[in-house]
């Protein structure tokens, strides 16, 4: 990852089921600036199969989506201007 796509705040959303892991994650994002970087750690199932999608429609932009050694799923999103 580059300097340019640094990671401005992490939002751990493991054990946390829908719809809640969207609303937290709808927070996190007001949280931090236009272009900056938000990482969601998701749950395997319906997190990971519904959160970065909604972000997707909220104007967002998913960056990656890496599977990490405990099953969750790390998620980067770069907040809308």
């Amino acid at each position: 990852m580059s300097a340019e796509q640094s990671v401005a705040a992490t939002k751990n959303l493991r054990g946390v089921n829908c719809p809640m892991n969207l609303v937290y994650t709808k927070v996190a994002m007001k949280d931090i600036q236009p272009g900056e970087i938000l990482e969601i750690i998701l749950d395997e199932g319906p997190p990971i199969n519904n959160v970065p999608g909604s972000v997707k429609k909220e104007g967002h932009e998913v960056l990656s989506q890496t599977r990490l050694e405990d099953g969750a799923w790390s998620v980067l999103v770069r907040k809308a201007g």
